[in-house]
């Protein structure tokens, strides 16, 4: 059953749509997705809206019909962590509010209760991020040994990084860190000849870190010519990549281990 659409006010609909794009592209949405969605919402209230997407921040502009007013806001964006979950539910969310299945207000609630319920079970991630790992592993070759000692590896270096987010510390920090301990882990094989594919445990244990939606989203910014954006996103993906591997070389330097 639908509801009898109402229009809000300028300011409560330039804010709205302001932190909707913030929570959206913080979560880990290509631009391309964030413009389609706020435009779509901003239509439906017969609204156009002009979007400049930076690497930090949020420009918005609403104009009203005629464009005789217009209203612009700048939001941060957020940075709480990549949440498919979160993507799909205010995508959905912006089709809800098109289709007009629910008021501004109540769009407005749904939204807080989106962003508010990001937490997922830990537990539950950490073991799938580790079956996940593992499962890599024996993609690449690995036997049923180097696959235990991937899939340890890589719990112990999510639950340090799950622990260090949440006491924010810097992502470039977690991810030297997380790196550095998995592969430590990574590379007992090595150490006591466990199994026959010892190489391929320790080249694996640090994959569940490869940033791979920051250079899938630079990569698509690009096509749709958001280049600021594209650039900003893949110099935070190559400085991760260069972290993750100082981390993979110093726990090689400390366990005594050849890169050749």
């Amino acid at each position: 059953m639908t509801t009898m659409k109402t229009d809000p006010d300028e300011r409560s609909l330039y804010r709205f749509l302001s932190e909707y794009g913030a929570e959206l592209l913080g979560s880990g949405a290509s631009c391309i997705r964030l413009e389609k969605n706020i435009s779509r919402i901003a239509r439906h209230y017969g609204r156009d809206t002009e979007i400049v997407i930076m690497p930090r921040h949020i420009h918005i502009t609403v104009w009203s019909p005629g464009h005789d007013d217009a209203f612009t806001a700048i939001s941060s964006i957020s940075r709480k962590g990549i949440s498919f979950n979160i993507n799909t539910l205010l995508s959905r969310l912006s089709w809800h509010i098109a289709d007009n299945k629910i008021d501004f207000e109540q769009s407005v609630k749904c939204f807080k209760r989106i962003i508010s319920d990001r937490h997922q079970n830990p537990w539950a991630v950490l073991l799938a991020v580790s079956a996940a790992n593992a499962s890599f592993c024996r993609l690449f070759g690995g036997d049923i040994s180097a696959m235990l000692i991937v899939a340890f590896a890589t719990a112990v270096g999510y639950y340090i990084k799950q622990f260090t987010l949440r006491h924010k510390v810097d992502l470039r920090v977690v991810f030297l860190i997380c790196s550095f301990v998995s592969a430590v882990l990574g590379s007992t094989g090595i150490l006591f000849d466990i199994g026959s594919t010892p190489r391929i445990a320790l080249a694996t244990s640090i994959l569940y870190l490869v940033p791979g939606i920051p250079f899938i989203n630079s990569f698509s910014d690009m096509l749709y010519k958001y280049y600021i954006c594209a650039l900003g996103r893949l110099a935070d993906a190559l400085v991760l990549t260069a972290c993750l591997s100082a981390g993979l070389c110093a726990a090689m330097l400390l366990m005594n281990i050849s890169m050749f």
